[in-house]
């Protein structure tokens, strides 16, 4: 029952996003614009359809993991040499829908705890500012540097993630303390400034530390939502917007795959999933590095 009203929820956000996307290209034919869109979206090596792709696989992954989104979008854009605060700054973009989207399934299924999501969200914001700032400074003129500092940090995501496969489920009774303010802001920094990161970090570690995976997972989702806009915003002010055809092409990925994602979690087998994404994000970001040090 709760399965099949989260899948009503995003259906209906993905019947909206189609009907949109149908009336624009329809206009855009008649008036006589799909030679040049078609034109505009082969730019870069026809880099929006390959995003695309990295959308619905990014999404199919978060959805049946509960995390994962930002760090395959990030592993897989520093593959392609895109700048790191491109690829941060593009990434929130696009999740700023697909966060969203997540958001209000949760919330209306009741799974978040607003008490939990004040905790997580307030210092997050802050930690999303000074990331992307600082991203948007050393990103720009110390790029080498920083994405090997980048790809270092995913590929220590790439062996958080493979751990997951191995993990046994953790035991109620042994609910640890956890400093959640400490948690939004490290988890709020991180995330903007590395393009990704929150949920095996911020996620992982409440579930870890036996919080009830429903809530841990629907509140970190809403607190995410708010830094990923806040970090979108300030990369806006800082960067403008540009590199729009990999944000469209995340975005349109990720929400015409969000509404089966549901479905998904209940027959892609989670740890053989935990094991194939941790080796593949291992590999990729061990040649990232390698390519940048030749570099």
């Amino acid at each position: 029952m709760v399965i099949s009203r989260k899948i009503q929820i995003r259906l209906n956000i993905l019947f909206i996003t189609l009907a949109l996307l149908s009336i624009t290209g329809f206009s855009m034919y008649e008036l006589g614009y799909m030679d040049e869109l078609l034109t505009v979206l082969a730019k870069d090596h026809y880099i929006f359809y390959w995003m695309l792709l990295v959308g619905v696989f990014a999404e199919i992954v978060a959805g049946s993991m509960g995390m994962g989104y930002g760090v395959i979008c990030t592993t897989t854009l520093m593959f392609l040499n895109i700048p790191p605060h491109i690829v941060s700054a593009s990434i929130h973009s696009a999740e700023s829908f697909t966060t969203a989207a997540g958001s209000i399934s949760h919330v209306k299924l009741r799974n978040v705890s607003k008490s939990l999501v004040k905790k997580l969200a307030v210092p997050a914001v802050i930690g999303a500012i000074i990331g992307a700032v600082c991203l948007t400074y050393l990103g720009e003129y110390y790029a080498k540097i920083t994405k090997i500092l980048i790809a270092f940090y995913t590929l220590y995501l790439g062996f958080r993630i493979l751990s997951n496969a191995f993990k046994e489920k953790q035991n109620k009774a042994l609910k640890r303390k956890t400093n959640l303010t400490g948690l939004g802001l490290i988890g709020g920094f991180i995330d903007s400034f590395a393009g990704g990161g929150w949920g095996p970090l911020v996620t992982g570690t409440l579930i870890k530390n036996a919080f009830t995976p429903r809530f841990a997972v629907g509140s970190s989702t809403v607190a995410k939502c708010i830094l990923t806009i806040t970090a979108a915003v300030t990369f806006f002010f800082t960067l403008g917007i540009q590199h729009w055809n990999i944000i469209l092409g995340l975005l349109i990925g990720g929400i015409i795959t969000a509404p089966f994602s549901a479905m998904l979690t209940a027959k892609l087998p989670v740890k053989k999933m935990f094991l194939v994404i941790g080796i593949l994000v291992i590999i990729m970001s061990s040649v990232t590095i390698y390519k940048s040090v030749l570099s």
